[in-house]
């Protein structure tokens, strides 16, 4: 984590403004300024962890941000496109969201390009590319938050201190500024992970209802990013063939693979087994949608 001068120095490093570093950290502008300011004589360790956040896994990169409102920008989207020589911003309709689909910046995308979305635009940007996330079907609705129900009442039950979560619920996966996804269901143990506008680093437990637009996704580029990202446990549920495969990553090279219907209950690692999933319940509750 860094001090509070490295954030400071990074701040003017990267000309960042302090509304800028609210937004991306997450905390409150006015606490961000009295802790800058000097004004705060012993922030909290939350508020550097979370400023840390934003900084940490740059590789020393330097970004240049523009997107300080502005009037224009109140009235639209201001986009920032930027080269090693020209930087030039891009202003876009408020009524039409960025054509992620032209993929002329694909691989670049950071942070600051996602915050300057729409928020009724949903998508997901993994490695510096952007993801389009469809409207969830009501079936899939209906299975994340019924698997979200069955975790929190076992929390909550057993005075447990982890968190559940349940999308849209924005997570920092990486602690850098070029990858943001929401799980469908997650787990988080480590509270201080935990700011006002996103998660910070890997959740505990992370769960995705597969849907045909997101399969592919759910399966190679996102499975392959949590492990790689520290999460202990992944879980995809598959509607269309009514199963469940669970992950539980002990290492790179260790991991317990286990595929389940759902006539059956299954078994959270990260709770030893004792926290168990009824999906054969789960199944009848949501038996009246129709399958076509």
């Amino acid at each position: 984590m860094l001090t509070l001068e490295e954030i400071r120095r990074k701040k003017e490093e990267y000309r960042y403004t302090a509304r800028q570093l609210a937004k991306l950290s997450g905390v409150p502008l006015g606490t961000l300024q009295k802790v800058l300011g000097g004004a705060t004589k012993s922030p909290r360790y939350e508020t550097l962890q979370a400023l840390s956040a934003v900084f940490e896994g740059t590789n020393g990169h330097r970004r240049i941000s523009y997107l300080e409102e502005t009037n224009e920008q109140k009235q639209g989207l201001l986009c920032v496109r930027e080269t090693e020589a020209v930087r030039e911003p891009v202003m876009l309709s408020p009524r039409i969201a960025v054509n992620w689909h032209s993929y002329d910046r694909q691989g670049t995308y950071t942070l600051e390009d996602y915050l300057a979305l729409p928020e009724d635009q949903r998508v997901e940007l993994i490695d510096g590319v952007i993801y389009d996330m469809g409207s969830p079907t009501a079936s899939h609705q209906l299975i994340s938050g019924e698997i979200y129900r069955q975790i929190s009442n076992y929390i909550h039950d057993h005075k447990g201190s982890c968190v559940p979560l349940i999308a849209p619920t924005d997570v920092q996966l990486d602690c850098d500024n070029r990858t943001i996804v929401e799980p469908d269901v997650m787990i988080v143990c480590d509270r201080s992970r935990i700011s006002r506008s996103r998660v910070f680093g890997a959740p505990d437990f992370v769960l995705e209802v597969l849907s045909p637009s997101t399969r592919n996704k759910d399966i190679f580029v996102k499975g392959a990013k949590y492990m790689n990202a520290g999460i202990r446990e992944y879980w995809m549920v598959d509607p269309g063939k009514k199963t469940v495969m669970t992950y539980e990553f002990h290492s790179a090279e260790d991991t317990d693979i286990h595929l389940y219907t759902f006539d059956e209950k299954v078994p959270a690692a990260i709770y030893h087994g004792d926290l168990v999933i009824d999906f054969k319940e789960i199944a009848e509750y949501i038996s009246f949608i129709p399958e076509t």
